[in-house]
């Protein structure tokens, strides 16, 4: 699911600074004016060396020697996710994901616990919208032992009906909790309304309907219909040679046998509409807000483009929607626009929180500087403080093992070129500022922006009129259904 605004921390820190009253009588405080000093230039950055070889059954792996520390990241993707849940039953990835390190036929979920943490390593599984992963970090003298965990892991797995029981539990219990916080509402409401009954919008995790009528012969089925080695991709990244690698992965995985992959078609997502959703939490003194619509996909050629508009907008660097509704007004503790990209699509998406009273006035705004990115181009220093926080942190991407293997297989798993990696810098560095308006034009859409406001819906429903936005949609959170194409539960 979606992350709640990263800068809610930092700004907080900020705002007790800004907001504190003066002393009584006080003279203003003459603020130093001077501009921020100038940016320091980029120091060279060089990926490690990398190596590509796919197997005889299909399986292809990539290995990057890293020999700073003695350490080594394994990671397997498969390409299955969420989105391929069956009709009906949205959480079978997840479901399954949960339980893959939770059992194998030989080893029972304790012993693989008690192994892993002997050697000092760490074992995870989990799902996303697209694919599934398994991942091992060992050192070094444990590499080959961590590369048979996690064959076992991703080849093997019980589906020990206990553990199904339990994880069924667990994940209840965890939707119990996400159902009343107002942020988790937010996200899967506006991912609903933005995709429409396509699999991504769609919570990974499920809904509680979903999960109670999930079985083990849906997880089984999806393991054998998806996990084959010609539908999977293995990172090797750390203090191993590529020899070594590619030897230990035949060794482990060459006796996987490929299969062929019946990939179900997607649907469509609906044509961006403007929307307004408000799920009415009572008891709620504030409002989380979502604000956009559709976007592109990962592999699409305006990526880095569109990336560096939606920075301006309100990402790192630059942040129009973080300065106008947190520094000039004084109405939230941080704002953002977040570019979601998956295989087949993605999304756009500002959001906020905010008191109830301002809640109006925080959406005009909002809708406002979408009309404003779309009309007009970015001042050169906005589009250069986003280039400057790409560029910089882009060194950090590629510190350890577990970080280079992310960014390697992110570019495999898009099929993109892993040349990528390399012309990182200068492929930001190239974007102008005629691009950002360019794209902001073929993309932005804020006539027709998807807006969810989750709060006390009588503490702000007469702000909505007199913000422009007289029809609107109050659906109770007791009555909330995601299944259902006006969100209510049946009958309601």
């Amino acid at each position: 699911m979606r992350a709640g605004p990263l800068a809610r921390v930092c700004s907080g820190i900020a705002a007790g600074l800004l907001l504190w009253p003066s002393p009584g009588g006080a003279q203003d405080r003459a603020w130093p004016s001077e501009r921020p000093p100038e940016l320091l230039s980029p120091r060279p950055v060089n990926f490690p060396p990398y190596a590509v070889q796919t197997l005889a059954n299909g399986l292809q792996v990539v290995v990057v020697s890293h020999h700073e520390q003695p350490a080594v990241s394994i990671r397997m993707l498969v390409r299955a996710g969420a989105a391929y849940d069956p009709s009906g039953k949205p959480g079978v990835a997840g479901f399954m994901a949960s339980l893959l390190d939770q059992g194998t036929t030989s080893r029972g979920a304790a012993e693989i616990a008690d192994t892993v943490d002997f050697i000092g390593g760490v074992l995870s599984a989990g799902a996303g919208s697209d694919l599934t992963f398994v991942s091992a970090f060992v050192m070094k003298d444990s590499f080959e032992f961590g590369l048979d965990m996690v064959s076992d892991v991703a080849r093997n797995p019980a589906f020990d009906p206990a553990e199904l029981d339990r994880q069924r539990q667990q994940g209840l219990s965890s939707m119990r909790v996400s159902y009343e916080d107002p942020e988790y509402i937010a996200n899967v409401v506006f991912d609903r309304l933005v995709y429409g009954f396509h699999p991504y919008g769609m919570p990974i995790g499920g809904t509680p309907e979903s999960i109670a009528r999930i079985t083990r012969e849906d997880i089984l089925a999806f393991h054998e219909r998806y996990f084959a080695p010609n539908n999977a991709l293995l990172a090797v990244v750390g203090d191993v040679t590529a020899e070594e690698a590619f030897e230990a992965a035949r060794r482990v995985f060459g006796d996987w046998e490929r299969r062929e992959i019946d990939v179900p078609s997607l649907p469509e997502p609906p044509r961006p509409t403007r929307r307004v959703v408000v799920i009415d939490k009572p008891d709620a003194v504030q409002t989380e807000v979502r604000v956009g619509h559709l976007g592109i996909r990962r592999k699409h050629e305006d990526y880095m483009a569109m990336n560096l508009a939606i920075k301006v907008l309100g990402g790192e660097g630059s942040n129009r929607l973080h300065r106008v509704l947190r520094t000039e007004r004084g109405l939230t503790y941080g704002a953002q626009a977040d570019f979601d990209t998956f295989f087949e699509t993605g999304d756009i998406v500002a959001q906020t929180d905010t008191r109830s009273e301002a809640t109006g006035e925080v959406l005009r705004l909002i809708v406002e500087e979408f009309f404003k990115m779309q009309r007009e181009r970015p001042f050169p220093r906005e589009l250069r403080d986003a280039k400057a926080y790409l560029t910089g942190t882009f060194p950090l991407t590629i510190e350890t093992p577990d970080a280079i293997a992310t960014q390697v297989l992110n570019v495999l798993f898009y099929e993109l070129s892993l040349d990528e990696l390399e012309t990182y810098r200068e492929r930001v560095n190239e974007v102008t500022v005629e691009e950002i308006g360019r794209v902001a034009r073929a993309y932005l859409q804020p006539d027709r922006l998807s807006i969810v406001l989750v709060g006390n819906a009588s503490a702000f429903q007469d702000q909505l009129r007199r913000a422009g936005f007289d029809r609107y949609e109050i659906i109770p959170l007791s009555e909330l259904d995601l299944f259902a194409a006006n969100f209510r539960v049946s009958g309601r």
